[in-house]
């Protein structure tokens, strides 16, 4: 079977690390994109199923990384209907694209710990969702989507991601890096919920080895799996290791202890990741050393 990888939102901090990781593993890449489709990267709205449908039939997949989503929970909360298209419809095509052309291609969707209420951690990939916001209600009903219309779908539950960036803002992670570099301005950081920071690196490794199992078809690759970093940390607790890991003072970071405001966040979703550990598939970095090996890239953004 060729080794074919379409990458959806491939633009974007977790695409951009899927598109390296597949093509440094003998993989023929597509990514795909929209708003920023430039260089090698196809233009796509996902949500035209006739011209997503012709592109997949072009390229003729035997995997497709679905990573492009509407993921900002405050914009989701504005913006219902837009969500849907964007995360559910589009979901659906590709879903029922590879269902129609099972087995010789599959999805890996990518969604989210958003879709547990934070209430019962650690969450196996059996326990039942219970999001508490629209973008985890969004992010679910894609999940749902995918296994509906193709029941050898794969979905991969992560946390809050950070990685190599085009501008800070890319990732909630890394934003906080730009406010404790203000050192001469207060930087209110939430000591509340708690997090778990991981590599878009470990991710994609993470996404080409279940590629890599489906590719010789081993049927057991399945249903819903979670991947994780290690460390369980509020926003002010990265902020503060930050500062640290780059020479800057901590002092004008201030830990909020009450709940984050906007979209209801859940407490503690920490990701049971037994699951893939034990078909020997993952890779889990340190939020220090994660950090550290982008301390160059971090360092260019800071205005």
């Amino acid at each position: 079977m060729s080794k074919k990888v379409l990458i959806t939102g491939a633009s974007g901090l977790l695409g951009r690390s899927l598109v390296r990781q597949f093509e440094s593993n003998g993989w023929e890449v597509l990514g795909t994109a929209f708003s920023r489709a430039t260089g090698s990267l196809r233009k796509v709205d996902l949500r035209d199923e006739t011209s997503t449908n012709r592109l997949l039939d072009d390229f003729s997949p035997s995997i497709i990384v679905h990573s492009a989503a509407e993921r900002r929970p405050d914009v989701v909360e504005r913006n219902e209907t837009e969500t849907t298209r964007i995360n559910v419809d589009a979901t659906t095509t590709l879903a029922k694209y590879t269902a129609k052309h099972a087995p010789r291609t599959s999805t890996i969707y990518l969604s989210t710990d958003y879709v547990f209420d934070g209430t019962h951690p650690p969450y196996a990939p059996t326990d039942e969702p219970n999001p508490l916001n629209k973008y985890g209600i969004s992010k679910l009903a894609s999940e749902r989507a995918a296994q509906r219309h193709d029941p050898s779908a794969i979905v991969l539950r992560v946390p809050v991601l950070y990685g190599r960036v085009e501008t800070l803002a890319e990732s909630a992670v890394t934003v906080l890096l730009d406010a404790v570099a203000r050192v001469k301005k207060p930087a209110v950081m939430s000591d509340y919920e708690r997090r778990y920071p991981t590599s878009v690196d470990d991710v994609a490794v993470v996404c080409r080895q279940i590629a890599d199992k489906r590719l010789v078809g081993s049927d057991s690759v399945r249903g819903v799996y979670h991947w994780s970093g290690p460390d369980e940390m509020t926003k002010y607790d990265m902020a503060v290791e930050m500062a640290k890991l780059f020479d800057l003072p901590a002092e004008h970071v201030v830990a909020n202890k009450e709940p984050s405001k906007g979209a209801p966040r859940p407490y503690n979703s920490q990701l049971d990741t037994s699951r893939l550990e034990e078909l020997g598939i993952g890779q889990k970095t340190s939020f220090r050393d994660g950090i550290l090996s982008l301390k160059e890239n971090l360092l260019s953004k800071l205005g």
